[in-house]
C-alpha cells in the first residue's frame, strides 16, 4: 500500500500546487479514511487565494468531498470498507446535546476538515460525520455524483440560509449572493415554498441557473440601489425572508436595508468585516439566524440526501467545469476571475 498521496497545497496567495505527502492513516479508533471521487473549490477557499484570510502556506486545503470508505478503526459502526459516502464539511460526534439537537456543525467535540482536496482524507468520529449513500459511486452519472458532492457543503449551506430565514409557503425571499451557496439558496427557497424569490445577480451565467433554480425576478443593483429596487418591488415593505450567501460588510448592509419589519435573515455566507447594529435590528424587530451549516442533519433528516437520489433536485448545476487534481491552479484561478459558478476535482 502506499505511503504517500497527491495532495493540493496551498502555498500562498496566488498559487497552488500539487504535492506528495503522507497518505491520510487512521488516528483514532472512531477515524475513517476515504478514498476521494470527487471533490471541489469553494468559495470560502478563494479569501484565502485571495490573500484576504489567514491560511498556513505549505499546507493542505478543502473541505468538499465524496468517495469511497478505504479503512475504519475498531469503534467505526456505521460504515465498512467500500461504502460509499459524502463527507460533510463539519466532522461531529453526533452523540452530544448539541448534535441531537440538529447542529452538528457546532459539536463541541467536533471540527471542520481542511484536507479534502487530496487522494484521501481522514475522518474523525466517523460515526457522526459520514453520510452513506446507497450502491457505488459506479452506480451514478456524472450529474448525480455532482449533486451529491453539493450536499457535503454548498447545498446544505443555502438550505440553512433559507431554514434559518424561516422561508414559509407563499414568502417573498431574497437571495443575496450568485454563486454556488446562493443558487442553492435559491433552490432551497423555491423547496420550501417561496412564491417570488429575488436573485441579486449582474452575470447572466449565473442568473440563467438561478431562474432555472426558481428565482422569480433578477436584481442586478447594489447597494442603497438594491435597496431601494426591492422595496419598490415590494410596496415599500421589503422582503420577508433574506438568505445572506456572501459575508461581506456590503452584502450584509443591503441584507438589512431589504428585510421588512419583523422578518429574518439568515445568515451563512461566512463574515468579513461585518458589524450588526443591536438598535437597527431591535426597533425593527429584525431577526438574525445562521452560521455553519449542519450538513448531517439536512442531509438525512431534511432529505437532502434523497431529493438528489429521486432526482428531484440538481444542485450539481453549479459545477461548471471540471478539472484533475494536477490542474489545481487551474481550477482556483477559474472561480477567481469568475470564469465558473464552482470547479469540480475529479478522481
Amino acid at each position: 500500500m502506499a505511503a504517500t498521496m497527491k495532495a493540493a497545497i496551498f502555498e500562498g496567495p496566488g498559487k497552488m500546487a500539487v504535492r506528495e505527502v503522507p497518505k491520510a492513516r487512521l488516528e483514532s479508533d472512531g477515524d475513517a479514511v476515504v478514498r476521494v471521487v470527487r471533490a471541489c473549490v469553494c468559495g470560502s477557499d478563494l479569501w484565502y487565494f485571495r490573500g484576504l484570510s489567514p491560511h498556513p502556506e505549505h499546507s493542505q486545503i478543502g473541505h468538499e468531498s465524496i468517495g469511497v470508505v478505504e479503512e475504519v478503526g475498531p469503534a467505526v459502526k456505521s460504515v465498512r470498507p467500500g461504502d460509499f459516502v459524502v463527507l460533510p464539511f463539519p466532522y461531529s460526534c453526533g452523540k452530544c446535546p448539541v448534535c441531537e439537537a440538529g447542529f452538528e456543525s457546532v459539536c463541541p467535540h467536533g471540527g471542520y476538515f481542511g484536507a479534502s482536496q487530496a487522494e484521501y482524507v481522514r475522518v474523525p468520529e466517523a460515526d457522526g460525520t459520514v453520510v452513506k449513500v446507497p450502491g457505488s459511486p459506479e452506480d451514478y452519472d456524472d450529474a448525480t455524483l455532482a449533486s451529491l458532492l453539493t450536499i457535503a457543503d454548498v447545498m446544505s449551506t443555502g438550505y440553512h440560509a433559507a431554514v434559518s430565514a424561516e422561508v414559509r409557503p407563499g414568502d417573498t425571499a431574497v437571495v443575496m449572493g450568485d454563486g454556488a451557496v446562493g443558487l442553492c439558496g435559491v433552490l432551497s427557497a423555491r423547496m420550501l415554498g417561496a412564491s417570488r424569490i429575488i436573485a441579486m445577480s449582474r452575470h447572466e451565467d449565473r442568473a440563467a441557473v438561478a431562474r432555472e433554480f426558481g428565482a422569480t425576478d433578477i436584481v442586478p443593483e447594489r447597494d442603497q440601489a438594491a435597496i431601494d429596487r426591492v422595496l419598490e418591488m415590494t410596496g415599500g415593505y421589503g422582503a420577508d425572508a433574506v438568505l445572506e450567501c456572501v459575508g461581506s460588510r456590503q452584502s450584509f448592509e443591503t441584507a438589512l436595508g431589504l428585510i421588512r419589519r419583523g422578518g429574518v435573515i439568515g445568515r451563512v455566507g461566512l463574515p468579513h468585516d461585518v458589524e450588526i447594529s443591536a438598535e437597527g435590528t431591535f426597533y425593527g424587530n429584525i431577526g438574525i439566524k445562521g452560521g455553519p451549516a449542519p450538513v448531517r442533519h439536512y442531509d438525512l433528516d431534511s432529505g437532502l440526501l434523497d431529493a438528489v437520489l429521486k432526482g428531484e433536485i440538481n444542485p450539481g448545476r453549479v459545477f461548471t467545469a471540471e478539472y484533475d487534481l494536477d490542474h489545481i491552479q487551474d481550477a482556483y484561478e477559474a472561480m477567481d476571475r469568475r470564469k465558473v459558478i464552482k470547479s469540480l476535482i475529479r478522481f
